[in-house]
């Protein structure tokens, strides 16, 4: 299996050179990006998968709908929309930007755009990526914060989900 490839960004998000996986996860000082898609039902409640036990970073634990990183060149929304049909095995209907941030980590640097939508399912889960995917209340993950069976940077993010989702009152359509 062929070595993912990354582009190297600066703080604005622009290529500035490129580097395999296993160096982007070893230097937190190299600074890639990553994409997020946040998946709601029609009732509101947020899709998470559980990262499968054989990830090399945070196994066996609940993280956001959709995650990933773009390839060499690809644009951010390409690469959402590829990342949902690799993870969930659906095609969303559409995407809405909801925010950007940096994070960071012992291992890695992130220059993270997350995209919502509305999907009720059903998905086909990618067995190597997710062992397990189901939908929970915001409030059910509330009550399982902090720490929870949740990832170092899904709880980090949790604040801007919920703010997200209260300045659009709804779950995107």
């Amino acid at each position: 299996m062929t070595e993912e490839w990354f582009d190297i960004v600066n703080a604005q998000g622009e290529a500035i050179g490129s580097a395999p996986r296993c160096v982007c996860h070893k230097l937190p000082g190299l600074l890639h990006r990553a994409v997020h898609v946040l998946v709601f039902d029609r009732d509101g409640r947020l899709f998470l998968q559980k990262r499968s036990a054989r990830k090399d970073i945070q196994p066996g634990k609940w993280d956001t709908s959709v995650g990933g990183h773009p390839n060499l060149g690809e644009a951010i929304d390409a690469a959402a929309r590829r990342e949902m049909r690799e993870e969930l095995g659906v095609e969303p209907a559409t995407l809405t930007f909801a925010y950007s941030y940096t994070w960071r980590s012992p291992v890695e640097t992130e220059r993270i755009t997350t995209y919502a939508t509305t999907h009720d399912g059903p998905f086909t889960l990618d067995p190597v990526e997710i062992d397990e995917g189901r939908f929970w209340t915001l409030d059910a993950i509330r009550a399982a914060l902090p720490g929870g069976p949740f990832t170092p940077q899904f709880t980090h993010e949790f604040d801007r989900i919920t703010a997200w989702v209260a300045a659009h009152r709804t779950a995107p359509r």
